[in-house]
């Protein structure tokens, strides 16, 4: 991924006081070798401290009103910073942006003739979303249907959550506000920050005019059981630390069944692992729960409101499968 993408990277970024920095979370396949021979800076970090705690120490290492979470697996295009560089200056009051995300593999079919348009992808396509039960969606995306870009979000628009694949962020805010939440290890860890950055006021925008290309799945593939653990367990984590205590409890009511409904379908597609992954995720969930009791009460305490607009007050699971609404 590094030998495909960064030399773009680097090749696209050419602005005036802008620093293009590699973290590595301890990597043995020969990465920093390979890094050594770019203009690059280079933070070996020494230890895999997975996506949240590695993106923390990093951060904490540079200095600069803007930071860039961007992906290995992201293909940039020409002015994708500029044209976030250039919102970001002119809205002081938003904290975050996130460019448009299309479909890598999508591209490269569209390239070979195998289809006219490109799809968005999977992490954070126009724009992060959640439903009123916490389901992650996108503009662009819902559950696993992926909408071809036909220019129908090309609007700046205000979003719940922006997708970590390429997430751009005032760093003083970063850390005034705790960062990514070290225990997530990796995944959603970027919607709870951006929930958490709601709560307290701050603003969350699409700005669609940068585009960027994500493979998606170069760490871990879609149906990989450890992602399906952690995608379950740092959902309930994020839904205790964020929702007032009485909305909490009829979510956790209303979740529990559908949970288990998903895992048997896991179970009934023959993927046993991943059919285990979702109970020992609960399980997980309810061990750190004990824990977790000052991380939520940080939460509600620094919130200037428990109940963020851009929430939906519908039901993806319902509109998805009973409804047919795929977009």
């Amino acid at each position: 991924m590094l030998r495909r993408f960064l030399p773009i990277v680097i090749a696209h970024t050419q602005l005036n006081g802008v620093e293009v920095v590699v973290a590595d979370n301890g990597s043995t396949d020969g990465s920093l070798a390979y890094l050594r021979t770019q203009s690059v800076r280079i933070i070996d970090l020494g230890y895999n401290y997975g996506f949240a705690e590695g993106y923390n120490r990093a951060i904490a290492q540079v200095d600069s009103k803007y930071v860039v979470l961007l992906n290995s697996d992201v293909e940039v295009t020409p002015n994708w910073l500029d044209t976030l560089l250039n919102y970001a200056r002119a809205h002081e009051e938003v904290a975050v942006l996130q460019p448009k995300v299309l479909s890598w593999h999508s591209k490269q079919d569209m390239l070979q003739g195998k289809t006219e348009k490109v799809r968005f992808e999977h992490a954070g396509a126009a724009g992060g979303m959640i439903d009123c039960l916490g389901y992650p969606y996108c503009r662009g995306r819902l559950l696993t249907y992926l909408e071809e870009d036909e220019g129908q979000y090309d609007a700046v628009a205000p979003i719940f959550w922006a997708s970590g694949a390429c997430f751009f962020i005032n760093r003083e805010v970063y850390l005034k506000e705790g960062g990514l939440d070290a225990v997530f290890f990796a995944h959603q860890e970027e919607i709870d920050l951006c929930w958490r950055l709601h709560c307290r006021g701050y603003q969350i925008m699409a700005v669609p005019q940068s585009v960027v290309y994500h493979v998606g799945g170069a760490t871990l593939e879609y149906e990989s059981p450890r992602k399906t653990f952690l995608n379950f367990r740092n959902n309930l984590l994020m839904l205790y630390k964020n929702l007032p205590t009485m909305k909490w409890l009829l979510v956790m009511l209303i979740r529990m069944p559908l949970d288990y409904v998903a895992a048997l379908q896991m179970l009934f597609a023959g993927k046993l692992l991943n059919f285990k992954a979702v109970l020992q995720a609960r399980c997980a969930f309810w061990k750190l729960r004990m824990s977790y009791g000052e991380k939520r009460s940080d939460c509600i305490r620094s919130s200037k409101t428990l109940n963020p607009t851009l929430i939906s007050k519908r039901s993806i699971i319902f509109d998805y499968y009973l409804l047919g609404k795929r977009k």
